[in-house]
């Protein structure tokens, strides 16, 4: 389960998501963010095969139709995103 709490500024949309334990994103998403680990961790897996593990206070900057991705987490996870 993902609970978001979304706030649109424009064309800027910011996030505070949790993600239950267990989350798989059903769907690969092709938008660009930056991204946030607050708590818990959570695996990025891109379309090609690469699985990137972030934790606690680590980060990654995707740009739109770059990376196709989709996110995972066996504990849960907080995080804050931009998109």
């Amino acid at each position: 389960m993902a609970l978001w709490r979304t706030l649109d500024v424009g064309n800027i949309r910011v996030r505070m998501v949790d993600y239950s334990p267990g989350y798989l994103a059903d769907h690969w998403c092709n938008r660009g963010h930056v991204l946030l680990v607050l708590e818990g961790e959570l695996q990025t897996e891109l379309k090609d095969g690469r699985v990137i593990t972030l934790t606690r206070g680590t980060s990654y900057q995707v740009s739109d139709d770059v990376a196709p991705h989709r996110s995972r987490t066996a504990n849960g996870a907080k995080l804050f995103i931009v998109d």
